[in-house]
């Protein structure tokens, strides 16, 4: 690891301890924004409640928090790669309703892809996370963090080509507060660029509000208890093979936007663990999967503040809305070409972090075994992507394998065969074990 990544990621802790309360609760409240789309998004398209995905969105991340020692900056909202398992279990009524009957088991099988989670988790304690990381180097991690943005980047072309003159205002009110912004204007471009578009809908009467007064102020989170049934187990648990890749590769992300190896500390099993025990506490209670969230980190690309005290303050936001239909109602008024503009940012961020962390790590492509390993990432990640992966049957059920999933294990395999490897995993003192390059002679 360079030597100023550890000074990096202390500047970005120390910018929000100097702050002050007021100022982080801000920045708290825009990581709520940018999680909030793609989270009440699942519920949507599942039938589960909205008002109880934030509720297990928030208290999910706490219990990760909890897990990992406060230590790693993420927020776990809803996790779109079980939509296909929901499909398959619990599909939307022919009149679009939810599917009442069959979401409890649903929700019952989302559990038992949790407990897989917390079965790796104990494997990577006992065999120790050098075994584990060997498979993962930066030439297989970079490409899939690379990835994770360009696989969302037609999401945001999508919100923002509904409104180009919204999104674009967004787009351009983010970038000046970013780039020219004094004080905390610089600190929540977000936030004010959220703002500013959303008066300019207003002005241009594109807000919808006549649905507001049949929302109740104050409500508690409906709670519907999950129920078990094989099938529906066999068809769900599989998908945690895939989430559990796209998981570390999240935590790579996380790790090259901060400078810090959150693999190694506060370790990749605590990590794992903690998503795990968050994903079955939501489906328990009738709420989604839950998963570390790709917004969020281009949050903290752009801001450069990684303190994950306002990742918790974020996760406090979402339980209260969760209390609050109308104003999580207001909240969802927000065009979706405003959320289009805000995500070609954040998405577009990710995918740099990923670039910095092939070059932060002196990932040499000179090496032609480096340069394939990093094609076939990419290309299986796009391509399948684009084909909605690849589904094959096992004992009867089918089990989709996501683009990022397959880029993931093609990245593992092609690793581990091809020669010539130039990378070791070593420890460097007793808090952390950083990834390294060794030399490469053509």
């Amino acid at each position: 690891m360079p030597e100023n990544s550890s000074t990096h990621l202390q500047e970005g802790i120390t910018d929000a301890l100097t702050l002050g309360w007021p100022k982080t609760i801000l920045l708290g409240l825009q990581h709520t924004f940018a999680m909030f789309g793609a989270t009440v998004l699942v519920p949507l398209l599942t039938g589960l409640s909205i008002q109880t995905t934030l509720l297990m969105a928030g208290l999910g991340t706490l219990l990760f928090h909890l897990i990992t020692k406060g230590k790693v900056p993420a927020f776990l909202g809803s996790s779109f790669a079980f939509l296909g398992g929901y499909a398959a279990v619990a599909p939307m009524l022919p009149d679009g309703s939810p599917n009442e009957e069959m979401l409890p088991y649903a929700c019952g099988g989302v559990i038992f892809a949790g407990l897989l989670y917390i079965v790796l988790a104990g494997l990577i304690k006992v065999f120790t996370i050098e075994k584990v990381m060997h498979f993962f180097p930066p030439v297989v991690t970079g490409p899939i963090i690379i990835s994770i943005g360009l696989i969302l980047a037609p999401s945001a072309i999508e919100n923002a080509k509904t409104d180009w003159v919204l999104a674009l205002i967004a787009l351009a009110a983010i970038i000046f507060f970013n780039m020219w912004g004094r004080g905390m204007a610089k600190i929540v471009p977000i936030i004010l660029g959220v703002l500013i578009a959303y008066i300019a809908a207003l002005l241009m009467g594109k807000i919808d509000f006549s649905g507001i007064g049949a929302e109740a102020a104050v409500a508690l989170p409906p709670i519907t208890l999950a129920k078990f049934d094989i099938s529906a187990i066999i068809t769900i648990m599989p998908i945690a093979l895939a989430t559990m890749m796209e998981h570390i590769g999240d935590i790579s992300a996380i790790g090259a936007t901060t400078g810090h190896n959150y693999i190694a500390n506060p370790g990749l099993h605590r990590t794992l663990l903690g998503d795990g025990l968050a994903t079955c506490l939501a489906a328990i209670f009738g709420g989604p999967a839950n998963t570390t969230y790709g917004e969020n980190t281009g949050v903290l690309a752009l801001t450069k503040v990684y303190d994950p005290r306002v990742i918790r303050i974020a996760a406090c936001f979402a339980i209260l809305l969760s209390f609050i239909p109308k104003f999580a109602y207001i909240i969802e008024t927000i065009p979706s070409a405003i959320i289009g503009g805000v995500s070609l940012i954040l998405y577009g961020m990710i995918s740099a972090v990923g670039i910095r962390n092939l070059v932060e790590n002196h990932v040499n492509f000179k090496n032609t075994r480096n340069t394939i390993i990093a094609a076939l990432i990419l290309v299986s990640a796009l391509g399948f992507n684009e084909i909605g992966g690849i589904t094959f049957t096992v004992a009867g059920t089918d089990i989709n394998l996501s683009g990022l999933a397959i880029a993931a294990i093609v990245g593992i395999v092609a690793n581990a065969i091809l020669p010539n490897k130039d990378y070791e995993f070593e420890e460097e003192g007793e808090e952390e074990k950083f990834q390294t390059y060794k030399p490469y002679i053509d």
